[in-house]
């Protein structure tokens, strides 16, 4: 399963909007607007593949010059916990050290700290909602490899 950087704009990026339409703002009863959309051009964004479907994605947006932010996980319903999640999560957290962050966050559904702390990620702030649904935010230094 190759998982690799995407380029915003591309038939893979579009693939990558419509899983997380599916499967995060669907459910929700929620769409994307074309503003938001755009502000992904800048980001750092992740596909997970078998030949050219997209199995799973993520986002990564600069926070600072040390941190990134995840955003937009997803992974089709029927491959979860199938390792494709974790599998993303570390070529994320790999991708991140190579730019240089020293720290990725994020706003984690509360359905999902579970598998967050699984992979070394702390609840660091109280319960919240963000798009109509419990959140925690959650970190995770890096460590480099000398």
């Amino acid at each position: 399963m190759p998982i690799k950087q995407i380029d915003y704009g591309s038939k893979e990026y579009d693939q990558m909007v419509q899983l997380r339409y599916e499967i995060l703002r669907n459910p929700l009863k929620l769409s994307f607007k074309k503003e938001e959309l755009e502000k992904e051009k800048h980001d750092i964004l992740i596909g997970a593949f078998e030949e050219d479907k997209m199995l799973g994605c993520c986002i990564l947006k600069r926070v600072d010059k040390t941190c990134v932010r995840l955003r937009q996980m997803a992974v089709q319903n029927n491959l979860q916990g199938k390792g494709i999640g974790a599998s993303m999560m570390n070529f994320a957290e790999n991708l991140a050290r190579d730019h240089g962050y020293k720290k990725i966050m994020m706003h984690a559904r509360k359905t999902a700290i579970g598998f967050y702390e699984k992979l070394g990620y702390n609840v660091t702030g109280k319960e919240f909602t963000e798009v109509s649904i419990p959140h925690f935010v959650m970190e995770k230094k890096l460590r480099f490899i000398d």
